[in-house]
Formats: structure tokens, sequence, C-alpha cells
């Protein structure tokens, strides 16, 4: 799968956040706020995630599609890999 600018993006804003938390670790903010920030960075890869997932199973089907190949195990396949990343 190619993984385009927009992902990379995504991910590089993720890590300026962790980079962040650490920052305030380090000057010893307040508990809640690196909570929040914590929890904003696990969504951001959690949708990071399902847009990964999404558009590796849109290639994939469109691949079986174009070989005469079911999709159904692609599709499981995709659900399962999201049900257990959580």
């Amino acid at each position: 799968m190619e993984y385009d600018k927009s992902i990379i993006n995504r991910l590089k804003r993720i890590e300026g956040q962790l980079k962040g938390v650490l920052g305030m670790m380090e000057q010893e903010k307040d508990c809640k706020d690196i909570i929040m920030q914590l929890s904003a960075a696990r969504n951001a890869i959690d949708r990071t995630m399902g847009v990964i997932v999404s558009t590796n199973l849109e290639q994939c089907v469109r691949k079986n599609v174009e070989n005469g190949k079911g999709t159904e195990d692609l599709v499981k396949e995709a659900v399962n890999l999201l049900i257990r990343s959580r």
C-alpha cells in the first residue's frame, strides 16, 4: 500500500502532540492537562488507523473486483484489524 502525504502529515502532528506531552511532563504541568493531551493523541492515532485500513481496504477491493474475486474476506479482515487495535 502506498501511504499518501496526508497520512504522513497526520503522524507528524501526532508526533508533535507527544513531544508536547513530554514537555508538559518536564514542566510538571497538571495531570489533567497531560491526560487530555494524551487522549487527543490517542484519538488522532485511532482516526489515522481507520484511514489506513479504509484506504487499504478500498485498494484491495478494487483489485479483487478487477480480478473477479470476492471481497467478503477482505472486509472481515479489515473489521478485525480495527477491533483488535482497541
